[in-house]
């Protein structure tokens, strides 16, 4: 049995339009949004080109404020981040180029990426949502939203983030690696983080990051 090409061709054509003038509504109405599309070319082998990585061990940037992209940015570029591939590329960004970055990717939806262990995803539920007062580890849920869509400008999206890079991140707020300040930025936040980590077994943390990847924070 054989089958016409020309309505598979159409329907191409007409989503690559659709997705074109998507594209051009979107520019003529934020020109920051078109700067950042435009920078955001090479972030496409890490990040995924609508900002949905597809490598595990690299975050999701889809749906995150523009706000927290363009400081973590910013942190990569001054050292207080170690990343040295991010310490390279952020070397030739400016303050605005950095917005305009966060800008574009903020405009991405992001998708689910679901969790691989759902028994281990569960055993960290109340954690994420209640906490647990008696080591002085507040719910997760109280920064990152019951969604995990987080706070924009103040805390990050974690639902839907792959759980290998959020157990990364656990871990070197845990180990110190990452959450320090400079005399330019005391990183208040970071702090917030390294403490809570510090207070976290690694099984937890592991949980935690099953979990939140599941969550739709969409």
């Amino acid at each position: 049995m054989t089958f016409s090409r020309r309505p598979f061709i159409a329907a191409v054509s007409v989503f690559a339009s659709v997705l074109s003038m998507g594209a051009f509504a979107q520019a003529d109405k934020d020109p920051e949004y078109t700067k950042g599309q435009a920078l955001a070319g090479v972030c496409a082998g890490c990040h995924g080109v609508d900002g949905v990585s597809p490598i595990p061990t690299q975050p999701n940037l889809a749906g995150m404020s523009w706000q927290y992209i363009a400081k973590q940015l910013r942190h990569f570029k001054s050292g207080q981040r170690d990343n040295a591939i991010m310490k390279g590329f952020s070397a030739t960004l400016s303050d605005a180029d950095m917005k305009s970055l966060g800008v574009y990717f903020s405009a991405q939806k992001g998708r689910p990426i679901g969790t691989k262990d759902e028994k281990l995803a569960r055993s960290a539920e109340h954690l994420y949502r209640a906490g647990d007062a008696t080591r002085g580890i507040p719910a997760c849920a109280g920064c990152h939203s019951p969604s995990g869509a987080g706070i924009p400008a103040q805390y990050p999206r974690v639902g839907g983030q792959h759980a290998e890079y959020t157990l990364a991140q656990l871990t070197a707020f845990k180990g110190g690696v990452r959450g320090g300040a400079t005399k330019d930025d005391t990183n208040a936040n970071g702090k917030i983080m390294m403490t809570i980590a510090s207070r976290l077994t690694d099984g937890e943390m592991k949980a935690l990051a099953e979990y939140t990847s599941g969550l739709k924070a969409n």
